[in-house]
């Protein structure tokens, strides 16, 4: 498969299109993955069995795993992989983590083009996000919380409330579809630290942990009892489990000390995974960067699948002699180099994946990229991972 004129035309231009033409290629390319979804068998039980390091016949999938703008620049040809190579694990995100959830009744936030244009806007939360032209993804640009003293006003009236209607209806509308088949997964971002230093600023954040320990304390428990709720709220679906997100490592090391770590986020952790497993569902915890040393406390909480186990910045070899047959991985192929790879780079790294992090553990490692594939990628390399993962 190679791209046609007409999208090799799309990928020098995709930014400058139309928003409604933008949404257009968006909506026609859930469509049809999600038509082609349908038409493949049930994988749900296998799945579920394989990443509780029950045994598989092959490692599970996991490719759906783009910025919104490789979408765009490769429409219909994307679509065409993904058609042809299902995925078996399918991640449900009830809105985009830098916007969160916009009630019924208010004008909501156009996501594709906050997304793709330059913008700024203020999230559920009160953290001010900006978008650049050109740019993957959203950064923060102005804290919730820049004062303590403005905590208890925080806390009393401008929380989000976990309950709020129609949060996850989008969610449910993709679970009705898909979640009694598959195993589906709900994605709920910035858990704890990220959501702390979401609020706080980054810089804020690594000072207020060792100088405004009570606040950062209050400030975490109403976290995890947000978090806490929104589990429930997910509980009565037919999600499989729930991927939550809190990035601690840098490429060399943790952020913070394990020391550190323990004290301020261990018991946190503990109540939201226990809450989890609650509902008989898998915890699916991403971090990116180098975690090496707090793997060892995450399989003690409970953890299920530990994602994107990011090569650039972790031995995968060393992780997989270390913890497999513990605890199940995600991730693992290096999206930071798959622009630069051949095509038959991309093979072999996938295939060292699978003999180190799934084979020798009854294949309980979902194949993914370590992050989103972006736009830059070469459309045959995003090909050669696609047909490297599906050919176990």
């Amino acid at each position: 498969m190679t791209c046609s004129p007409v999208h090799e035309t799309l990928a020098a231009d995709f930014r400058s299109l139309p928003v409604p033409e933008m949404q257009a290629i968006l909506a026609r390319f859930d469509q049809r993955v999600s038509a082609a979804l349908q038409q493949h068998p049930r994988s749900k039980e296998w799945v579920r069995k394989a990443l509780r390091r029950q045994g598989a016949a092959r490692c599970p999938v996991r490719l759906k795993r783009v910025s919104l703008d490789v979408i765009l620049r490769y429409g219909d040809d994307l679509a065409e992989l993904y058609c042809q190579f299902p995925d078996d694990v399918l991640c449900i995100q009830a809105y985009d983590y830098s916007i969160g959830h916009q009630p019924p009744g208010k004008e909501p936030l156009n996501e594709v083009k906050i997304l793709t244009q330059s913008a700024e806007w203020t999230d559920e939360w009160g953290t001010r996000w900006g978008h650049a032209y050109g740019g993957i993804g959203a950064t923060t640009v102005a804290d919730a919380i820049p004062d303590w003293s403005q905590l208890d006003d925080y806390l009393r009236h401008r929380m989000p409330d976990p309950h709020a209607p129609g949060r996850l209806d989008r969610a449910k509308a993709v679970l009705a579809v898909h979640g009694e088949d598959k195993y589906c997964v709900g994605l709920v971002h910035l858990a704890l630290f990220e959501r702390l230093h979401c609020l706080r600023g980054m810089e804020n954040t690594f000072c207020d942990l060792r100088a405004n320990e009570a606040e950062v304390s209050r400030l975490l428990e109403a976290l995890a009892d947000y978090f806490i709720e929104l589990v429930r709220e997910w509980g009565p679906t037919n999600v499989s489990g729930i991927f939550m997100t809190d990035d601690w490592g840098s490429q060399t090391g943790l952020m913070i000390s394990p020391e550190m770590w323990k004290k301020h986020f261990k018991a946190h952790y503990r109540r939201i995974f226990d809450e989890i497993h609650r509902w008989d569902k898998d915890v699916i915890f991403h971090s990116c960067g180098n975690v090496m040393r707090v793997i060892p406390e995450l399989i003690d909480l409970g953890v299920d699948v530990l994602d994107p186990v990011q090569p650039t910045a972790l031995n995968i070899d060393e992780v997989g002699r270390c913890f497999g047959g513990k605890i199940a991985f995600c991730g693992g192929v290096d999206d930071q180099r798959l622009e630069d790879h051949t095509p038959q780079q991309v093979k072999d790294e996938v295939r060292h994946a699978i003999d180190v992090l799934g084979r020798p553990y009854g294949n309980a490692y979902v194949l993914a990229p370590a992050n989103q594939i972006t736009p830059t990628v070469p459309f045959e390399n995003i090909q050669a991972l696609f047909e490297a993962c599906h050919a176990q």
